[in-house]
């Protein structure tokens, strides 16, 4: 006799990525502390910092690339370490578009490998990836160069084309590292209105380490200070200025009077 009994609705939670009082060590020193931070689906997060301040450790962490020294850490509910995509994050690196140039692939070669999962030896033949991968171009407005070889491309087609790969994957979660790097003007524009659109339309939660404050204030929904620990984690027009940023970090002006401390 079966159970007549209704399953209870599962409900649905909105965090992606949860951390809770992290620590991490490299190299035996602590480099980040007391770690509190949730992002929601559809948040398009900016990290901002000074080198040295724990940004890429942190997204290496999330990642699973490195283990926590303490604390707890979930990506979809599970613990990311050792590493486990499970296809639902893509990685563009600082180091994604500095593509030798002696490679000969084409743009639609390059984007076909963010199909290709850990257990696969070569890129699936299958419909629905092929049209993943005709729909990253499109959504990345490289379809016209589907041809061209990546060493002929400029910096930013190039950061299109890695950004592409990334969604080929069909990942929920983006995760970018210095995507500005190397890249000029125009075509940083470009691609801080094609993750605003990727943010927007497609749902996809974004978390975008850069050094271009200002690049950073004028796109991402909120912004998180890092320097070994957060020091702001708010909206992108409350961030500190300069000098107050500074004084989070404890440098203080050298022409300043002991007065003017103890004031």
């Amino acid at each position: 006799m079966s159970d007549s009994t209704p399953s209870p609705k599962k409900i649905w939670n909105p965090t992606v990525i949860s951390i809770e009082g992290l620590y991490v060590n490299r190299s035996g020193k602590l480099v980040l502390e007391n770690i509190d931070l949730e992002i929601d689906k559809g948040e398009f997060v900016g990290i901002v910092g000074p080198n040295g301040g724990g940004k890429t450790t942190l997204l290496m962490t999330i990642l699973g690339i490195l283990n926590s020294t303490k604390g707890k850490i979930e990506v979809f509910g599970f613990n990311p370490y050792p590493t486990n995509f499970r296809g639902e994050v893509g990685w563009v690196s600082q180091t994604a578009a500095n593509i030798p140039t002696k490679m000969r692939m084409t743009v639609r070669e390059l984007i076909t490998m963010g199909t290709v999962s850990r257990i696969e030896l070569f890129p699936s033949r299958s419909k629905k990836k092929r049209e993943r991968i005709e729909k990253a171009m499109e959504l990345t407005g490289i379809s016209h160069l589907a041809d061209k070889d990546i060493a002929r491309l400029s910096g930013g087609e190039r950061q299109r084309a890695v950004i592409g790969r990334a969604l080929a994957s069909d990942a929920e979660v983006l995760i970018f590292d210095e995507p500005l790097v190397n890249v000029d003007r125009n075509a940083r524009n470009g691609i801080l209105k094609l993750l605003d659109k990727l943010c927007h339309e497609q749902e996809k939660t974004l978390l975008l380490v850069s050094h271009d404050m200002a690049a950073i204030r004028q796109s991402a929904h909120r912004v998180v200070y890092l320097d070994g620990s957060i020091q702001y984690d708010g909206h992108p027009d409350n961030l500190p200025d300069l000098i107050d940023l500074a004084g989070l970090r404890g440098i203080k002006h050298v022409h300043q009077t002991d007065d003017q401390e103890e004031e």
